[in-house]
């Protein structure tokens, strides 16, 4: 079995998706993810939607690579949420023959957020992409636990939960939470590492998830114990920003660390088997 590992937007930012599909098949990836709408307000993103002539290129890159985009990012769901609002963004993810949607829930009215999340999932579905519900412990769905109750109780089949190791750290989830998702609620993982501890504030913690985020094995994340609760084919994100060392060394060799020190991480949770 080879597990898929895919080289997030964050990690090779800001190179062009093109760009990052001809890095990642130099380096040994499996597959790249595009950030194709900002986080936040003014962030970094690929303006694949818009940008016709970028658009082509990245389809005629992921021909010549043979190397897929798996995952588009994001799309945030607030209280004001309207499928329509979604739809360039979901037609170009279909266009990039993208599997995965990251989802962040904004919207604090669970009941309302279930509905919502419910009507993207359907709105995603003809494109055949899964619809994945990241738990980040500032949004509105802080940890595992309330990832799976909004998927299950939305009941869409594209509906996913989306755990990220720093996320599953700095939330109220504990590695059983983690081992007991089911599976079939699992499109992928994404994996980095980060200093021990729980920052006191949402600030902090933003910052070290969009700025400081360390190689897996760097910090102090139990990664393996991670690992090990999740499915043994689930494919990996190496979601790696880090504003100090990726300049520093540049998207090729950052991106080379990263996907090395997963390796050593899955190898050792495995037993020795990569």
């Amino acid at each position: 079995m080879t597990r898929i590992y895919s080289l997030a937007y964050l990690t090779s930012a800001p190179m062009a998706p093109p760009d990052a599909l001809t890095l990642a098949a130099k380096l040994g990836y499996q597959a790249i993810g595009a950030r194709i709408a900002p986080a936040a307000p003014g962030g970094d993103f690929s303006p694949l939607t818009t940008d016709a002539a970028m658009l082509r290129e990245t389809v005629s890159r992921i021909k010549d690579t043979g190397v897929p985009v798996f995952d588009v990012e994001i799309a945030r769901l607030g209280a004001d949420f309207a499928p329509e609002r979604f739809a360039a963004f979901l037609e170009t993810a279909g266009k990039l023959k993208a599997r995965a949607i990251l989802v962040a829930g904004d919207d604090p009215d669970e009941a309302r957020l279930t509905d919502s999340f419910a009507a993207f999932c359907r709105a995603a579905a003809p494109y055949g992409l899964t619809a994945d519900l990241e738990f980040m412990p500032w949004t509105a769905v802080k940890n595992a636990k309330a990832a799976l109750r909004i998927v299950e109780n939305a009941g869409e089949p594209n509906g996913r939960i989306l755990v990220d190791a720093l996320h599953a750290a700095r939330s109220a989830t504990t590695l059983d939470d983690i081992a007991s998702l089911p599976r079939h609620l699992l499109s992928y993982g994404q994996l980095c590492d980060a200093p021990a501890g729980i920052p006191a504030t949402n600030e902090e913690l933003i910052h070290t998830a969009r700025c400081a985020r360390l190689l897996p094995g760097d910090g102090g994340i139990d990664l393996r114990g991670l690992v090990g609760a999740l499915p043994d084919d689930l494919p990996l994100s190496l979601e790696i920003p880090n504003d100090e060392w990726l300049p520093r060394l540049g998207a090729e060799e950052w991106g080379r660390r990263a996907l090395a020190a997963a390796r050593r991480i899955v190898a050792e949770a495995a037993g020795g088997k990569a």
